[in-house]
C-alpha cells in the first residue's frame, strides 16, 4: 500500500520542486511511485518532471476546478479566433505606420489576397517575428504588449 505524504507548506512545495530539477529520470519515476502509484510511461525527464511538480503543487495549492476538469473530460479544444469571430469580419491593425487589413473567413482569415490559417501566420508576415496573432490584432489583452 503506498504511502500518502503529508500536506506541506508553501515554502516546502517550492524547495520539494526546485530539487526535482536535479534529478534523473529513473529518480523521478521512483519520487512519482512512492507519492502517487505507477509513474505514466514517459521518457523524457523535463515532462515527467513538470507533471511531478503540478501533482506535488495541487496537493498544498488545490487542482483543477471541477469546471476545468469537466471541459478537459470533453476533450474539446477551445475555440480558436476564426471560429469566435463572424465571417466577413475585417480586423485592422496599424504597424510602423501602415494600416494591415485581415477579413474573417470561414476556417482561417485573408491577408493581402493569400489565405491564412491563424493570425499568428500573419502578424509574424507583417513583424517578422513571432506574436501571438489575437494579441497583436487587439483580441486578447492580457500580457505584454511585445511578441
Amino acid at each position: 500500500m503506498r504511502r500518502r505524504p503529508a500536506p506541506l507548506h508553501a515554502d516546502a512545495v517550492t524547495e520539494e520542486v526546485r530539487s526535482l530539477t536535479a534529478l534523473d529520470l529513473q529518480a523521478l519515476r521512483e519520487i512519482w511511485h512512492a507519492r502517487i502509484g505507477p509513474p505514466p510511461a514517459i521518457r523524457s525527464p523535463d515532462m515527467l518532471r513538470m507533471l511531478l511538480a503540478w501533482r506535488i503543487q495541487a496537493e498544498v495549492h488545490g487542482g483543477l476546478d471541477a469546471d476545468t476538469r469537466r471541459e478537459l473530460r470533453r476533450g474539446r479544444p477551445s475555440p480558436r479566433a476564426a471560429d469566435r469571430l463572424p465571417a466577413g469580419a475585417r480586423l485592422v491593425r496599424e504597424w510602423q505606420g501602415r494600416a494591415h487589413e485581415v477579413i474573417v473567413m470561414a476556417g482561417g482569415f485573408t491577408y493581402q489576397g493569400d489565405r491564412y490559417a491563424s493570425l499568428s501566420e500573419i502578424a509574424r508576415k507583417i513583424t517578422g517575428v513571432r506574436w501571438n496573432g489575437p494579441r497583436f490584432f487587439g483580441l486578447r489583452r492580457e500580457g505584454r504588449d511585445g511578441p
